[in-house]
């Protein structure tokens, strides 16, 4: 294979026998899509809990900011190390089977976690609940992409792209109305289980009708598709929005309360509200690629948007409520990025094993901006001040940008290359 053009990767032998390309389904699934997807809202519950119940936890364990931070920053930091490896598990193990998997892992850590009275117990619940969150995410697109016809996949993976964001915003808006974060954790345990149950006889698994590739073999096609122009470009414009979408997540309950003068509550759910916007850009973005909008001009309006929008929330003095207009819209059109890069994966790649790779690659970026963006916005703001905010921002979406026109041609020629 010649990595050097932008043409798709072929299927190579040992990837059709985890899960044959040429196995094309002439309806959708769409119950099948359903509870993939509402496996995916529980397991971004897990995600999204500790940024609500940090206050409750902090109290409870004494835990100072900095230990909270870790606490925060497990699932991000596993991501960015186990990302492409795990994705290469879904070739030996099936796709569907990762995600059980990692559904009971995430049951099982929020269930320790809630007997945690330390930081280490703690941690290694959450280290736990990582791991599953991991193996459940990197396999999503693989399970989608053999659930659905071709002509449907730009609808299905848009719909798939909410599940973060979404979960996340129910997260942020019961875990407040709970008493105790133990109880959330028990709760949360629980939702887990039932998704994995319900993860295991609502969807059907990969035909196994060839022996799972040997090891090396799966090595040498991770190999080849992590060092693929199309899914490098997809990873960096995916790191780079999640650079963005982090750092504008973790720094607006603060930026709320001091321009708004708002309480932690009405902070915590005017952030819900702005996060959960990011499920329009997800669903927008399915219906202008039916239009016939190319996907990578998708992927470079929202870039651009976000960096204009965070000039106007960061370096402004604008009204209250002007800002927080500005922050929805940032959210709202910013969730046009990850449907393109899941569905661009998933276009680019010719067999479900290689989308668990390639997805893998895709989560590496994006855990990478979700680990680097935070903590340097934090830097910025605290040497100096709200408005150099916007920098880091514009820098991400100038490259994001260009990634998104590098990747013009490795969307033509493809089945449905918008």
């Amino acid at each position: 294979m010649n990595l050097r053009n932008n043409a798709p990767i072929p299927a190579a032998p040992t990837a059709r026998a985890a899960g044959p390309a040429s196995v094309i389904v002439a309806r959708t699934d769409w119950t099948a899509v359903a509870t993939v997807f509402t496996a995916g809202l529980v397991a971004a519950l897990q995600v999204g809990k500790t940024a609500i119940a940090l206050p409750a936890l902090s109290a409870d364990l004494g835990l100072d900011l900095r230990a909270g931070g870790w606490v925060m920053a497990v699932f991000g930091v596993l991501g960015l190390v186990a990302s492409v490896p795990a994705g290469s598990l879904a070739a030996r193990l099936g796709d569907k089977t990762l995600q059980v998997v990692g559904l009971l892992a995430m049951a099982f850590g929020s269930l320790l976690g809630s007997f945690a009275h330390t930081l280490p117990m703690l941690l290694a619940s959450r280290v736990l609940e990582g791991a599953g969150f991991l193996l459940f995410a990197v396999a999503g697109a693989s399970v989608l992409q053999r659930l659905s016809r071709p002509e449907d996949r730009n609808l299905v993976f848009s719909i798939w792209s909410c599940y973060m964001p979404a979960g996340m915003a129910i997260a942020l808006a019961t875990g407040a109305l709970l008493d105790g974060w133990r109880g959330f954790w028990i709760i949360n345990a629980a939702l887990c289980a039932a998704a994995a149950v319900l993860l295991a006889f609502g969807v059907r698994a990969q035909q196994a009708t060839i022996k799972p590739p040997r090891w090396r073999a799966i090595a040498r096609d991770t190999l080849t598709v992590a060092t693929a122009r199309g899914p490098l470009l997809l990873a960096l414009a995916f790191a780079m929005y999640a650079l963005q979408f982090y750092a504008m997540l973790s720094f607006l309950p603060t930026l709320l309360m001091e321009r708004m003068q708002a309480s932690t509550f009405t902070a915590g759910l005017l952030s819900a509200i702005a996060v959960g916007s990011n499920v329009i850009g997800n669903l927008a973005s399915g219906l202008l690629l039916r239009r016939g909008v190319p996907r990578w001009s998708l992927m470079a309006i929202a870039s651009a948007t976000m960096a204009v929008c965070a000039i106007g929330v960061f370096a402004s003095g604008l009204p209250p409520i002007t800002l927080f207009a500005l922050a929805v819209l940032f959210m709202a059109v910013g969730g046009m990025l990850p449907s393109n890069v899941m569905g661009g994966v998933a276009q680019l790649m010719p067999s479900p094993a290689m989308v668990a790779v390639a997805t893998g690659l895709a989560l590496q970026g994006n855990y990478l901006g979700q680990v680097s963006g935070p903590a340097l916005f934090g830097s910025i703001v605290q040497s100096t001040g709200w408005p150099a905010a916007s920098i880091p921002v514009v820098a991400a979406a100038v490259v994001g940008v260009a990634a998104a026109f590098g990747l013009r041609r490795s969307f033509t020629g493809t089945q449905g290359s918008r």
